[in-house]
């Protein structure tokens, strides 16, 4: 895989109608610096605005992936994302007369050769790749979506689609090098619909710009010759230029590969996985994807990159089976001997879980007093361990640790259900349950020997040191 930051050398335009908006819009890509990204920036618009092609600025996922700051919006993102990342460009600055790119032939197939006419440069700077090094995943039972990033040293993508439609059936693509299969095998594909969907988009006023040259078009419902002469006055094409032909596409058209629906799905992927804002090394499979669940996929993937940005800050040594060891949370937590009572965390889900463990020895201090004769971890101890697991939980990278503290601010539900004894070893698993700002709830329980001998519901904040 390539090692070096890439940009353009020269800047390109292309010119053309957005699908959706059926806004005319020129959109000029030009030379970006190192670690610039690809940034949207709306020339139309009072001040120039600019909109980072980030997974945190995805507003809508409806017929494709739109991005916002404030309310400068840029719709169907994801075929000029795609054409960026199929050639490994990583820094871009894109500027737009309108709010959506051009639909050219519904590819992304004119975007990647205008790209490669302005001439790729490398940068004096490596690239800054997730390396992808456990099971990362999304599922969606209710939609039968399911997709999963694999370690791998390298990048692949396989898509499977299934519309059980006579006319589309079942459909698989895997691209497994960028450099030699982008161009050829994928950019080319276009966006397809059915025709139920074609109808009914255009009744809503929703593809002003949708005609059957930017589009495959399958065939799904029986239509009559006056139904497909209203549908064209509709989509300002003319009442006689749409068949449904015998090939089960719309004016017989030909497909550019036999399975150009499952490629276009994998091409939107590429699309969308490019909001991460870095390239990553993993093996991608996906089952029934779309925007939406492309979009849920990338940001367990900025968890997954967010804590290893943050493990990789505190946690200089790499062990097997331990997040952070007590090294690591000392940098992490300002608690010290008599009062640090976790030891390790052994498994972190930014924003979602974290485990801990707390060793008990007759060494602690506490058991002098509690009680002599009968040692007894206090419960108010073990509840002060499960706090501090959920905290650095709670100091999730997004905040100056330094200058950062975790406040309590309520405990409710605690139960004590077995007492810890010497030489037990304490498993806490703290759940978040709600996050608001610097505010989050979350679900705490112990366990000994797999017996759950503590549990609590907690509330914290995070305040900065000075208040």
């Amino acid at each position: 895989m390539l090692i070096h930051q890439r940009t353009l050398q020269q800047e390109v335009s292309l010119h053309g109608s957005g699908l959706h908006t059926g806004k005319e819009c020129i959109i000029t890509f030009k030379p970006a610096p190192v670690n610039y990204g690809y940034r949207f920036i709306r020339t139309d618009l009072d001040g120039q605005p600019e909109i980072p092609a980030l997974i945190e600025n995805v507003v809508d996922v409806l017929r494709g992936t739109t991005i916002a700051v404030n309310d400068v919006k840029i719709h169907t993102t994801e075929h000029v994302l795609a054409a960026l990342y199929g050639l490994q460009i990583d820094n871009c600055r894109i500027e737009m007369s309108g709010p959506e790119p051009p639909v050219m032939d519904g590819s992304s197939l004119p975007f990647a050769e205008r790209l490669l006419s302005a001439g790729i440069v490398e940068q004096d700077e490596p690239k800054n790749y997730l390396v992808i090094d456990e099971t990362v995943e999304y599922h969606d039972t209710k939609n039968s979506v399911d997709i999963v990033a694999l370690p791998l040293d390298s990048f692949r993508v396989t898509v499977m689609v299934d519309y059980k439609n006579p006319a589309l059936g079942s459909q698989h693509s895997g691209l497994f090098d960028l450099q030699k299969e982008f161009m050829q095998d994928f950019a080319p594909s276009r966006t397809f619909c059915f025709l139920s969907e074609v109808e009914a988009l255009a009744n809503q006023g929703i593809i002003k710009g949708g005609d059957i040259d930017n589009a495959v078009v399958i065939v799904d419902k029986t239509m009559q010759k006056d139904e497909l002469e209203a549908l064209g006055e509709k989509l300002g094409i003319g009442s006689d230029k749409l068949a449904t032909g015998e090939n089960g596409i719309l004016n017989n058209r030909e497909l550019r590969f036999t399975n150009e629906p499952a490629r276009h799905k994998l091409l939107d992927m590429l699309g969308d996985i490019a909001l991460l804002g870095m390239p990553i090394k993993a093996q991608v499979l996906a089952a029934r994807p779309g925007h939406a669940s492309n979009v849920e996929f990338v940001k367990q993937l900025k968890k997954y990159a967010d804590r290893n940005k943050l493990a990789r800050q505190y946690q200089h040594e790499k062990k097997a089976g331990v997040v952070f060891d007590i090294n690591a949370i000392q940098n992490i937590l300002p608690h010290r001997y008599p009062f640090l009572l976790i030891d390790k965390i052994v498994e972190f889900k930014l924003d979602e879980k974290i485990v801990s463990i707390k060793n008990v020895t007759m060494n602690e201090p506490f058991f002098q007093g509690h009680f002599p004769g009968n040692p007894i971890m206090p419960g108010v101890l073990i509840l002060e361990a499960m706090a501090q697991t959920g905290g650095i939980m709670m100091l999730n990278g997004n905040e100056n640790i330094k200058e950062s503290v975790v406040y309590f601010m309520g405990i409710d539900k605690a139960r004590f259900r077995k007492p810890v004894l010497p030489g037990d070893t304490l498993v806490i698993e703290a759940v978040m349950t709600n996050k608001r700002r610097t505010v989050c709830q979350f679900d705490a329980k112990a366990f000994v020997r797999g017996e759950l001998v503590c549990e609590a519901s907690l509330m914290a904040t995070v305040v900065s040191k000075n208040k």
